[in-house]
């Protein structure tokens, strides 16, 4: 089977990653002024409630599954046995939380109000099971995914604007947005006989599946708690004015995370298949670059968003929202803090069959995020939630660094802390010329910043001869001499 480069998967998972953030810009003012604040927040609400059932109808197969899959892609005949065991595992899991689900669609009031709403959002229960789409992950398909996630959301665009015109429609924006985000699926169910055979050649061995699967449930649900904590407790300690200050502090550190994130995604199942072959070399040798690329983009990223939060929080929010601007201060550390243990908890510890350890580092998190928010919040409300979620991340990252201790000096040792360090400070200099300079228009404060603070930051790296930095910089160079070659 061929297999992609990292860098192609990479480059493919970004565009999808990019893709997340753009589409919802383009759909969201459409929508907010179309179907009103009371049929968006129900297609929301509904849409939330489903995803609670949708994560105990997967239960940890998501995860699980690449991990599994990419250990035995080499095989067709185990790969085969393997996709048929967790699709059985994920259709009796789908039946019971599905038969849950119509009992409760029955007799719980605010269910049954909005029951032909539910309903459609229910088919994606059903499609889940039939998409795998953690086997295309695990055979690294990662062209494929894109191509088809970007065409279906293109398609349902089309569709949104054609069809949703007034509050009524909310019904059918909730199909839409069902079609978008599960229509691919059937796709992927018809295309799946290219890599598996469903006849049974030999015994099925479920036993071997169900602890790990039950442990990735865990984490998935303790990290499903874990993120909404806050939120909820905020909402419950104070009013709807802080929960709105510390979500939009929130939203903006989410889409940073998810940006510096996006590789780790794309590497889980190529070191899960060296984990699994005893590659060493190849494996810590990726985790080195994925390292270094984290502490790159994330550092440089923290500190400006950091500096510039105050312009960022109006830009994107207003003026109504300039108590929102200190927590998104406190927040930024864990964009740094969520890109490295994304690296030691899914690339590391989860490829080597540590993810109970994964799980207990979020339990560790969890537990701290809840005590310090019962503490904070009565003080410094949405303040105090932001920095007990950064507190949360810290220990989360610090847990897994003490599971990894024996081989945390292979993967530091690689990594540029002082040319980041060096780079930092004078792109910080650069930074606050801008900021004393006190160009009126936000817009072009933020662009004219962000162009001085990266360029300062990206020229230092390579005058200092940072390895990730020069090394992608010549393979771009070769890349276009090569294009322009065969022209």
């Amino acid at each position: 089977m061929k297999v992609n480069s990292v860098k192609f998967n990479f480059i493919m998972n970004f565009i999808l990653t990019a893709s997340s953030i753009i589409f919802p810009l383009i759909t969201f003012p459409y929508i907010s002024r179309t179907l009103l604040a009371a049929g968006s927040g129900a297609v929301s609400s509904a849409a939330s409630v489903l995803s609670y059932f949708a994560m105990f109808a997967s239960l940890g197969i998501p995860t699980y599954g690449i991990r599994a899959c990419a250990r035995v892609r080499d095989d067709r005949e185990e790969l085969s046995r393997t996709v048929q065991e967790l699709m059985i595992v994920n259709t009796v899991t789908t039946v019971l939380t599905y038969a849950v689900f119509l009992v409760l669609l029955a007799v719980v009031p605010k269910f049954a109000a909005e029951k032909e709403l539910l309903m459609i959002n229910s088919v994606s229960l059903i499609l889940n099971v039939i998409g795998v789409s953690w086997l295309y992950s695990a055979l690294e398909e990662y062209g494929y995914i894109a191509s088809r996630t970007l065409i279906f959301k293109v398609i349902s665009i089309i569709f949104m604007f054609l069809m949703v015109k007034s509050p009524d429609d909310y019904i059918i924006y909730g199909a839409i947005s069902v079609f978008a985000g599960s229509g691919s699926y059937v796709l992927n169910f018809l295309r799946l006989r290219r890599y598996v055979d469903f006849k049974k050649t030999q015994q099925y061995h479920f036993k071997e599946h169900l602890k790990p699967i039950m442990i990735f449930f865990a984490t998935s649900a303790g990290i499903s708690v874990y993120t909404n904590l806050d939120t909820v407790m905020l909402w419950m300690m104070k009013t709807n004015v802080d929960v709105g200050y510390y979500s939009a502090g929130i939203k903006v550190k989410t889409v940073l995370s998810t940006l510096i994130t996006s590789l780790g995604t794309v590497l889980l199942p190529r070191l899960s298949y060296y984990a699994e072959k005893g590659n060493k070399d190849e494996f810590y040798k990726i985790i080195a670059k994925a390292c270094n690329f984290v502490v790159l983009l994330g550092a440089g990223v923290t500190v400006y968003f950091w500096m510039y939060a105050k312009e960022s929080i109006l830009l994107l929010a207003g003026a109504d929202f300039y108590g929102a601007i200190a927590p998104m201060k406190y927040l930024m550390p864990t964009v740094l803090l969520i890109g490295l243990s994304n690296v030691t908890g899914i690339q590391v510890l989860t490829p080597t069959g540590r993810e109970s350890k994964v799980l207990y580092s979020i339990l560790a998190g969890a537990v701290t995020d809840f005590v310090l928010n019962l503490v904070l919040i009565p003080y410094i409300a949405a303040d105090g939630a932001a920095i007990a979620t950064t507190v949360a991340e810290l220990v989360v990252l610090l847990v897994q660094c003490i599971y990894l201790k024996d081989t945390l000096p292979k993967i530091v040792k690689d990594i540029s802390i002082r040319k980041v360090f060096v780079a930092l400070i004078l792109a910080m200099a650069g930074g606050g010329l801008i900021r004393w300079l006190d160009i009126k228009s936000l817009f072009l404060n933020l662009l004219i910043s962000a162009v001085v603070f990266f360029g300062i930051y990206g020229g230092m790296l390579m005058l200092q001869k940072e390895s990730f930095v020069c090394g992608t910089l010549e393979n771009s160079i070769q890349m276009i001499r090569n294009k322009l070659n065969r022209r």
